[in-house]
C-alpha cells in the first residue's frame, strides 16, 4: 500500500463551488456507478467553498475496479476532473482489464 496522496492537478468543472482557479477542496472523494468514476465532492451552488488556495488531493476512491485504486486510495501520480458522462468525472479513471 502506498503512502502517496494523489494530487488533483486540474479541474475544468466551472459549476463546482470548490473550483475557482483550481480545486480548493482539501480532499475529494471519487465515486460513481459501475465502470464510471465521478467526483463525488462536486457541489453546484452559487456559494464558493473550500480553502483560500489550490491544495486538493484525493481522499478516497470508491472505484475498486480502477487500476489506480490501492486499498481504496488513488495510486495515480495525479488526477484530472472534468466533464464526461457526468458534469464532474475523474478523467484519470482506468478500469483494470
Amino acid at each position: 500500500m502506498s503512502t502517496h496522496v494523489t494530487e488533483v492537478s486540474a479541474c475544468s468543472v466551472d459549476a463546482c463551488s470548490f473550483n475557482h482557479d483550481g480545486c480548493t477542496a482539501y480532499g475529494i472523494t471519487i465515486g460513481g456507478s459501475d465502470h464510471h468514476a465521478q467526483c463525488a465532492t462536486f457541489i453546484d451552488t452559487s456559494s464558493l467553498g473550500g480553502l483560500p488556495k489550490v491544495l486538493a488531493h484525493v481522499g478516497a476512491c470508491q472505484r475498486s475496479e480502477c487500476r489506480h485504486n490501492d486499498h481504496l486510495m488513488c495510486g495515480a501520480h495525479e488526477v484530472k476532473i472534468g466533464p464526461g458522462a457526468e458534469r464532474a468525472d475523474c478523467l484519470t479513471y482506468d478500469p483494470a482489464d
